[in-house]
């Protein structure tokens, strides 16, 4: 007997099922793991005042994992799809070693008091206004010229990478003892890096920013297709292409200012959310890789913190796995 034929990013029998079942799954341990960070350990009865003040000392902690998984989800997959290429991250642009030489400047210049002296409001936005400013005059300078060439870009953004992590390299190795341990402390990415003044500013730029890329899910779906695939279907590539880079730097220097460095959580996270989600539509895959993120942050914090009470080593758990899993994609695939 003929079956029904369907079309569509869930067109496959059961993928819906299938679908509703990922985002459930990952939205229990989501919640599961943030309960967990604010309930384990505290003394009071759970519901009562007591706990309420306790848990709401924590919850600060979950905010920030929120902010990280949001941001670099939604940006590496975005970024991914623009650049028809999914091992490379957005931090191949250099915000990460950006992130470095700023703070290590900061020490180098001032001392140890550097490192007080780069906290609050006004640090963040200078450092989120530098590193968005330079990648979006890259993006307009390599972009919208007569050779406008992508490939270009993202050497040019390595180039860059490699030199001001050359120059931060330097500077470290005249600082004293003391100040490089205290320097070390900052340049992993860590919750404890976070400042609580800068959330009522990274919490906007991250909801405006991942709202607009997902609004922008259907045009992802066709800018997926290629330039010249997107052009006949008349969408307009090159702006499409420039909106997305700027909201993915957005995104990426406020997570990076926040927390630190985090090099390998988007494409671990990217890679899996592809996994999970089996479908090409970005109005699927967007949601799946926020939760997975959310769900892996949450989850390492919880366990490192608990249970070895060394939460300070997260970001290197993750980037150990994460690092890994790139290699491997890398052999298989045998190419970047």
């Amino acid at each position: 007997m003929p079956g029904t034929r369907a079309s569509g990013p869930l067109s496959a029998p059961g993928a819906r099922r299938r679908m509703v079942i990922v985002l459930a799954v990952l939205g229990i341990l989501s919640l599961l793991f943030s309960f967990g960070l604010l309930a384990y350990g505290n003394p009071m009865p759970v519901g009562t005042e007591g706990f309420w003040r306790i848990a709401r000392l924590r919850v600060m902690t979950v905010v920030v994992l929120a902010i990280v998984a949001v941001a670099q989800a939604t940006a590496t997959v975005a970024f991914q799809t623009v650049t028809a290429n999914r091992i490379i991250t957005p931090s191949i642009m250099g915000f990460d070693a950006l992130y470095v030489a700023v703070q290590t400047t900061a020490v180098y210049v001032l001392g140890v008091a550097g490192v007080t002296a780069l906290r609050g409001s006004w640090q963040f936005v200078l450092q989120v206004s530098i590193m968005v400013g330079l990648a979006v005059a890259l993006y307009g300078w390599l972009l919208t010229g007569r050779y406008a060439n992508l490939q270009i870009m993202l050497l040019i953004g390595i180039v860059i990478g490699g030199g001001l992590g050359a120059v931060s390299t330097f500077m470290q190795r005249l600082l004293t003892p003391s100040e490089f341990d205290v320097l070390s402390a900052r340049l992993f990415g860590s919750v404890a890096n976070a400042d609580p003044d800068t959330l009522p500013i990274a919490i906007p730029l991250v909801a405006v920013a991942a709202a607009g890329l997902w609004a922008s899910s259907r045009r992802l779906n066709v800018m997926a297709l290629g330039a010249d695939a997107a052009t006949a279907l008349g969408l307009n590539h090159r702006r499409m292409l420039m909106t997305v880079l700027a909201l993915v730097a957005v995104l990426i220097a406020t997570s990076t200012a926040l927390i630190g460095p985090m090099v390998f959580l988007g494409f671990l996270v990217a890679t899996l959310a592809y996994q999970f989600a089996d479908t090409y539509d970005h109005r699927f895959v967007f949601p799946v890789a926020v939760l997975t993120a959310f769900a892996i942050l949450t989850g390492a914090y919880f366990v490192m913190r608990n249970v070895f009470s060394a939460q300070g080593v997260v970001s290197i758990i993750i980037e150990l796995v994460g690092g890994t899993i790139f290699l491997i994609v890398v052999l298989r695939k045998g190419r970047l």
